[in-house]
């Protein structure tokens, strides 16, 4: 409900969980710690974006905030505000790198205002601030940056690094997203200008699962980069220096983990687009000790599994008729791979048996035993076959039912390779899940065009609806944002002390359950993004049962979960 003229302005960091308007809001100028110098008040209120309301301020908070004469006499509603950012946006005739930046000013001067025109159009709005445009918008960032958002933790600040963490302005922060830019999607080193991404994923935390913004902390984790293009760029955010060697790296994250405790005991650790070689090792050095997961690892495994899970239901093969091959051999295809098997694992499947399903193709051809440089990660699953080099000849070899880009490589899965699936099967399952769309192995309309509209497709980046001999399919894409936004909710209700690999299972079964019919009746494998926040609200609460259940839990168990969740829910209205 739009906040009426006797409702005073919410003060920043009042905590808003599942309170009405009226409940949640205080006035500016009296609540203790707020602004009490009469001189400027309202000029502060309208440069903090926490604060800030724009043209809805009501007359009687222009006359008691300062606000009169600061803002044009005639007051818009939030919906009206709302509405005149759309057009603007839908008719500027800007590309999508300048639609971002306008969205991301749009948060840096009115934070309630962003995330409801956000949270009402996901749809539109989540292309713009994350995959694929997140990608444009990393690679621009020295040059576009102009509010700092988030907090810099780098190589110069060792033994200090709960000081830093301390100068942010909340208390209670729940949800942290770190990256140290090593592997920005599918665009390699950005070094500091992938601070994008934590500040997009923890967008995403809000708009999707509810999550109070004031609860969200980004983190970029300074180390240098091993970029030479970005350390002589001379607007370079960045430390201008190497990346440090494994040493010294890891003795500085496990300060970055310890000052997280220290400070934000009750927070849970996001890690996002390391390098494979750090990925999987903090994962596991970490993840039994402290509450902290891998998205790229452990969210995109879960959105793919739920992805897979849907298209077996149009198939209407079951798993043990199954082969997956996994093209790319980085954290995202082991890590898919590794919750695959735990999967089928606890279905009932021998580990080896499922083992046996998958297999990888990386830079170097198909993994066989006997060949050269294979990875430790992928040894376990090297086939005894020949050596293949190319793709289409991996596929003839393995014969798989289901193939899994997660390369980086564009157009890998080329009309042979595509060709050589619809021969071996009636209906070939083809996830190309590298993104930016620019990293694609290859294109929804060329998977069904190739494939003679047989193809069962997700993919990584969004793509249209494609229309192929009379018949309309609506690829959907295989976004995390279906999966982590409701994990860190699930992690909050239940104040859960870690994040187990077993609530990444119950997160995909409980995505693959929100597929409906008509969805894979047009070869949807997910819901509508729209339907995000309905899927998070559920996977949240399968996922808080799971920290009760478990014995993880630090908040005790209520009568009724799902109440619990939804009070927790941030209301951007006012």
């Amino acid at each position: 409900m739009p906040m009426n003229d006797s409702q005073p302005l919410p003060v920043p960091g009042r905590a808003t969980h599942g309170q009405s308007d009226a409940g949640r809001v205080a006035d500016a100028s009296q609540a203790p710690g707020a602004i009490t110098d009469p001189r400027g008040l309202g000029v502060r209120i309208l440069h903090d974006p926490k604060l800030n309301k724009g043209t809805a301020f009501s007359e009687d908070e222009r006359e008691r905030l300062g606000l009169r004469g600061l803002l044009p006499p005639h007051r818009l509603t939030q919906d009206e505000q709302v509405a005149k950012f759309l057009a603007y946006l839908r008719t500027t005739g800007a590309g999508d790198l300048d639609k971002h930046i306008a969205l991301m000013g749009l948060s840096e001067r009115n934070e309630r205002l962003f995330f409801r025109v956000v949270q009402d159009h996901l749809e539109e709005a989540v292309p713009l601030l994350y995959t694929p445009t997140v990608g444009e918008a990393c690679k621009a960032f020295a040059h576009i940056y102009q509010r700092p958002r988030g907090l810099y933790l780098t190589a110069d600040d060792k033994g200090r690094m709960a000081d830093v963490l301390r100068n942010w302005r909340e208390s209670d922060v729940r949800v942290i997203v770190v990256t140290d830019g090593e592997r920005i999607l599918g665009l390699g080193d950005l070094g500091a200008n992938g601070m994008g991404i934590p500040i997009g994923k923890l967008i995403l935390y809000t708009a999707c699962a509810g999550i109070d913004p004031a609860r969200c902390l980004p983190v970029f984790f300074d180390v240098g980069t091993d970029n030479d293009e970005l350390r002589h760029d001379p607007l370079y955010l960045g430390l201008r220096q190497p990346r440090l060697p494994p040493d010294e790296y890891d003795a500085l994250f496990a300060e970055f983990v310890a000052a997280v405790g220290e400070v934000f005991p009750r927070a849970m650790i996001q890690c996002e687009d390391f390098a494979k070689r750090n990925a999987r090792r903090l994962l596991e050095a970490y993840r039994e000790r402290v509450c902290l997961f891998n998205d790229d690892m452990q969210g995109t495994a879960a959105v793919a599994l739920a992805g897979l899970n849907s298209a077996l239901r149009i198939t209407g093969l079951p798993w043990r008729e199954q082969r997956v091959l996994f093209v790319g051999a980085g954290s995202a295809a082991t890590g898919i791979c590794d919750l695959l098997v735990e999967s089928l694992a606890r279905d009932g499947l021998d580990e080896a048996e499922a083992r046996r399903r998958c297999a990888f193709f990386d830079s170097r051809g198909l993994v066989v035993r006997g060949r050269e440089r294979v990875s430790e990660e992928t040894a376990p699953y090297a086939l005894d076959l020949p050596e293949v080099s190319d793709l289409a000849g991996a596929v003839r070899a393995f014969g798989p039912t289901a193939l899994v880009g997660v390369s980086g490589q564009a157009g890998l899965f080329d009309r042979s390779t595509v060709c050589a699936m619809a021969a071996l099967n009636e209906r070939p399952i083809l996830f190309p899940l590298s993104n930016p769309t620019s990293k694609a192995e290859c294109s929804a309309g060329d998977a069904y065009a190739w494939s003679e509209g047989r193809a069962v497709v997700a993919t990584g980046s969004p793509f249209a609806p494609v229309e192929f001999e009379g018949r309309r399919f609506v690829p959907r894409q295989g976004n995390n944002a279906y999966i982590f936004p409701g994990v860190g909710l699930g992690v909050m209700a239940s104040g859960a002390r870690g994040v187990p690999q077993s609530m990444f299972l119950t997160a995909a079964r409980v995505l693959a359950e929100t597929v409906h019919e008509d969805d894979l009746a047009q070869g949807s494998l997910y819901p509508p993004l729209a339907q995000v926040r309905e899927v998070s609200l559920a996977i949240a609460e399968a996922v808080a049962r799971d920290a009760w259940a478990a014995g993880l839990a630090r908040e005790p168990e209520p009568s009724d979960v799902g109440a619990l969740v939804r009070s927790l829910v941030y209301d951007p209205t006012y």
